[in-house]
């Protein structure tokens, strides 16, 4: 899959080499040992050159996913279709790569693109179109180092088919990293992914709506909808709906908060233990044409929407 070569450098509360940290999501905790997240130790990257884009995947079709893969999903891929000179190109997104890499070039030349990096320079699209440029004439069989850049970088938009929606696959376990090139895996590859897959929770795409992700963590369960409208917007609509306690998707579920990632807000629903995926299709049916309908209103918000709003807006969801 890759050559084998030495991973970042960085100290760490218990002074293991980052080459030997094994990936994990960016928020999940630190497999060093440390006891923080992955993404304030061995995922930590340089300091930022500057400060991107609120909204840095704004403009492509399937925001909502980009975000979703980069922040929530633990093992997913996706195609890209390719633009310009480069639209033979087979490029895939990927949640993560194995010892942390930025990108991957496989031996077939085909691509492979990490989302869950801690970005150095505060803009995740172009910092990934930065490693995507690089990858493009990078030998097969190697990594590919995320490089600086800067507000006049290249972003993902500018290479990619922004209107082409993504085709996302959840995966169980992080086998895709090595589907097809088992003879390029060294040992540790194959370490890094068996580590990897201890930190896949149960994750499902809903197949109703657009960039909604049913997992399990533990013993419960939880709906994270990415909601690529106008923040505010979805904030109305959704104080709206709590305010006339119109917001639960069935018995048992209720409305508990909101994350916000990258310029979008991704509201949060419990659910009790057994549920499963299947069983909210419908139900986040309803409740996505009944967020279209707040959406829609103009009206201005009532007293009790407006403090609905701003528990909403308060409330920090932390799923564990």
């Amino acid at each position: 899959m890759a050559k084998k070569k030495s991973g970042p450098k960085g100290g760490t509360a218990a002074n293991v080499d980052s080459a030997d940290i094994p990936v994990v999501g960016m928020r999940e905790p630190c497999p060093c040992g440390s006891g923080r997240r992955y993404k304030a130790c061995h995922g930590k990257s340089a300091s930022a050159v500057f400060v991107g884009a609120t909204r840095p995947f704004e403009g492509i079709a399937s925001e909502g996913d980009i975000v979703a893969m980069r922040e929530i999903v633990p093992a997913a891929t996706a195609k890209v279709t390719m633009a310009g000179e480069h639209a033979d190109r087979d490029v895939t997104l990927v949640t993560v790569l194995p010892m942390a890499y930025p990108g991957l070039v496989r031996s077939d030349g085909s691509i492979l693109l990490g989302l869950q990096i801690n970005t150095g320079s505060g803009d995740a699209s172009r910092d990934l179109a930065d490693v995507l440029t690089t990858a493009l004439t990078t030998e097969p069989g190697e990594p590919v180092a995320l490089g600086r850049v800067n507000e006049d970088s290249t972003r993902l938009q500018d290479l990619i088919d922004v209107d082409a929606p993504l085709v996302v696959e959840v995966h169980d376990n992080f086998d895709f990293w090595v589907d097809g090139a088992a003879d390029e895996v060294n040992d540790d590859i194959k370490a890094s992914l068996d580590r990897a897959s201890q930190y896949a929770h149960p994750t499902v795409k809903l197949e109703s709506v657009p960039s909604a992700y049913w997992t399990q963590m533990g013993e419960k369960e939880y709906l994270r909808w990415i909601m690529p409208q106008d923040e505010e917007k979805v904030l109305d609509a959704l104080a709206r709906l709590h305010a006339a306690g119109d917001d639960s998707l069935g018995e048992g579920t209720r409305f508990i908060g909101m994350f916000r990632f990258l310029g979008v807000v991704a509201p949060v629903w419990e659910m009790p233990t057994g549920t499963g995926a299947a069983a909210i299709e419908a139900p986040v049916t309803q409740m996505s044409a009944k967020l279209d309908k707040a959406l829609a209103s103009s009206e201005p918000l009532t007293n009790d929407e407006r403090r609905a709003r701003a528990g909403i807006t308060t409330r920090q969801v932390t799923l564990r």
